[in-house]
């Protein structure tokens, strides 16, 4: 039982990470900043 309460809780972090990564990704691409000068 407590094994898949941490295997739920690691995967949660998993999918909250990925979430957290492409939504940073997509206000990075509108927001052109100084590490994407080119506006792709």
């Amino acid at each position: 039982m407590a094994q898949e309460i941490i295997a739920f809780i690691t995967l949660g972090i998993a999918i909250a990470f990925l979430i957290k990564k492409f939504f940073f990704k997509k206000d990075k691409s509108k927001n052109c900043g100084p590490d994407d000068c080119g506006c792709h």
